[in-house]
């Protein structure tokens, strides 16, 4: 893999399962509060919170990580480095400059609707298994379960919001969700599409070549069958390439020779269309997932 997207892949891995993680824990908790996950409210910059925890009081914003091995924290430049088990070492963008990041945009967000609130913040790994050989100097770091500890330790001096203006802040900030959509890693990097294999990865095994048999693809070398397989090819089409495909791309992408094939797979994902005949670009629709609260 390109030493680029190696370090892209690093970054996504630090987010997968978190999340998730820290919403489960959030829904057993004692306290009603409101809680968002993944909220990217409107703004001239966009940003994106792994989760936000609002009342009356305060609001807290959570970066969450899930990155296995030693985990150092670095100040100058800052950076969190990963040190894994066999000695090699990987880096990744600093949680707590995205932490700092994220708690300034809110509050800018929130005081250009007129509101006043403090915001806190703190880094949560996902699992206790994860080892913190150097923690960061000046931000909070925890494991899921002191999540409520911590929550419950910031002070309620005045409460900030009545009960109309808090219900009306957690309406306007799921109103004002607008999925945070990343460029195609092509557009990203500068990448020729040349650098990337084609082809339908198989899921069970994980080699590309799965071959289109009448409603369904299978594997080659697994013998595995996937009839939703070109579903997962083509969405990783658009985070790789870019944002439309057209028939011949997508035979070449998924190594369908016959034309008519390619035609009716890209009509059934039901995508919006430009253009007519040989001249027609697919344009997936990724704005289609909703913010919700936990």
């Amino acid at each position: 893999m390109l030493p680029v997207l190696a370090g892209k892949q690093t970054s996504v891995e630090a987010g997968i399962g978190g999340e998730d993680r820290v919403a489960e824990v959030l829904r057993k908790v004692s306290f009603s509060f409101e809680h968002f996950h993944d909220l990217s409210p409107s703004s001239d910059e966009n940003f994106q919170m792994d989760t936000f925890t609002l009342n009356p009081w305060f609001g807290v914003v959570l970066e969450v990580k899930n990155i296995g091995g030693s985990l150092e924290f670095k100040d100058n430049p800052p950076q969190l480095i990963r040190t894994r088990e066999d000695g090699h070492k990987d880096g990744f963008e600093s949680p707590v400059v995205q932490l700092k990041r994220n708690c300034n945009l809110i509050v800018d967000w929130l005081n250009y609707h007129g509101l006043k609130l403090p915001i806190y913040g703190a880094i949560v790994l996902a699992y206790p298994k994860q080892i913190v050989a150097v923690p960061p100097a000046n931000t909070k770091l925890m494991f899921p379960n002191m999540i409520s500890s911590f929550i419950n330790s910031i002070p309620r001096q005045e409460r900030k919001l009545d009960v109309a203006a808090f219900q009306w802040l957690s309406d306007k900030l799921l109103k004002s969700h607008q999925p945070f959509i990343p460029k195609p890693i092509c557009e990203s990097y500068k990448l020729p599409f040349s650098d990337f294999q084609n082809g339908v990865r198989c899921v069970v095994c994980g080699r590309l070549g799965m071959i289109k048999l009448p409603r369904t693809w299978v594997c080659p070398f697994c013998k595995a069958m996937d009839y939703l397989a070109h579903e997962r090819a083509l969405r990783e089409w658009f985070l790789i390439y870019k944002r439309s495909i057209t028939n011949r791309e997508c035979r070449e992408f998924l190594g369908v020779e016959d034309i008519h094939t390619a035609k009716r797979i890209l009509k059934s994902m039901n995508w919006e269309y430009e253009g007519t005949f040989r001249n027609r670009s697919y344009i997936m629709d990724l704005n289609n997932k909703n913010i919700k609260r936990i």
